[in-house]
């Protein structure tokens, strides 16, 4: 790992120069992955508009700006409202649209809602750039879900797209709304496939959205870690502040507009050696294999990690953080504050309050 860093110190002059004193929206911007967004851009000197729902199940949380309150501002809005979203675009540089519905068994159990979130919002969200910020640039988080059950391994980008689930189809329009308004309208967009992302802040209160959060969530409580399967299958893992650089590269690189990525993670790992990894770094706790639930199995796809060679080869990243440091530190962070703060009491009523604050409905991620 020690030999990509200097990679990464050398990207960091023209990351700050990128987004020192630019204006950045960051929808989902109170989920996992946007909250580590934000953060990471406010050390780098811009001026941060986080837009959030706050839907519990969609992992919103206040807390997640701990550290950082004073230094963003946070809009509850709905951004399939393109009235309210229109004033948030205006004057903005970047956009890192992370709003989401991001649970494949809720997709399933209510695809209405799917649909309106991951297709719906994303183009109340681009057409309001067209007609209020045309110069914007966008990065699209998308996922590996698109996919579906993979032909070869690792996959790439040229692989078939063929989701088992709506969710997976929605985000598959959503990636494809933002590269046809790039190449139509001249909107500023590409989309990163993202792979099973984990760290501090993921919402760990149920497996609707990262079984790996839960099963740390298991671990810490003193549960039983619970293996789907046969536990043989293998995953590719990204650390969040590797996926964070990512999504700020590709905002900074003109070479991405109107393309697809793929961002992976550290080298794939079975589940039932995640298992073992995770309780051995913590130091006590077991996991049990069981059969899969019927609905879980029904869109399970197997074994998958990507092929990021493309991003990795024409763009400044590596990954930095492997599995085993990613995982020590994601537990470090939920023995801290994990019962006070992700899965004890009300999600999203703890920690900093908002700026400003408008009328709740959309999604985080």
């Amino acid at each position: 790992m020690t030999a990509v860093r200097p990679r990464r110190q050398a990207a960091e002059p023209s990351l700050h120069s990128a987004f020192a004193g630019r204006k950045v929206i960051i929808t989902g911007g109170l989920g996992f992955i946007g909250s580590t967004l934000a953060h990471r851009l406010v050390g780098l000197g811009a001026t941060v508009l986080v837009v959030d729902s706050l839907i519990p199940e969609y992992g919103g949380n206040l807390f997640n700006l701990r550290g950082i309150e004073s230094r963003v501002t946070v809009n509850i809005a709905d951004v399939r409202d393109v009235y309210s979203l229109r004033h948030l675009v205006r004057g903005q540089d970047y956009l890192f649209n992370l709003a989401g519905q991001t649970s494949h068994l809720d997709s399933m159990s209510d695809p209405y809602t799917d649909l309106e979130i991951n297709c719906r919002a994303q183009l109340s969200i681009l057409e309001t750039c067209r007609k209020h910020n045309a110069r914007v640039k966008i990065v699209y988080a998308s996922t590996r879900q698109v996919y579906g059950v993979p032909d070869y391994l690792p996959v790439d980008e040229r692989h078939l797209v063929r989701p088992v689930d709506v969710n997976g189809i929605n985000k598959a329009a959503g990636e494809w709304y933002h590269i046809v308004y790039n190449n139509v309208y001249g909107i500023r967009a590409c989309a990163l496939r993202l792979t099973n992302t984990y760290g501090p802040r993921m919402r760990v209160r149920d497996a609707r959205q990262t079984f790996l959060g839960w099963w740390i969530r298991q671990l810490i409580e003193g549960q039983p870690i619970q293996v789907y399967g046969d536990g043989a299958q293998r995953r590719d893992f990204a650390y969040v502040g590797d996926v964070v650089e990512a999504c700020l590269i590709a905002a900074t690189h003109e070479a991405c507009n109107g393309r697809i990525f793929n961002v992976g993670g550290d080298s794939p790992v079975s589940l039932k050696d995640l298992a073992r990894l995770l309780v051995d770094i913590y130091g006590r706790g077991s996991y049990r294999v069981v059969p899969f639930p019927p609905d879980r199995k029904a869109i399970d796809i197997g074994d998958y990690y990507a092929d990021d060679r493309l991003f990795r080869t024409h763009f400044p990243w590596r990954h930095t953080t492997s599995l085993r440091q990613g995982l020590t530190k994601t537990l470090a962070y939920y023995e801290a504050y994990g019962p006070a703060y992700y899965w004890n009491g009300e999600e999203g009523s703890a920690g900093p309050r908002p700026h400003a604050r408008r009328r709740l409905a959309a999604s985080s991620r």
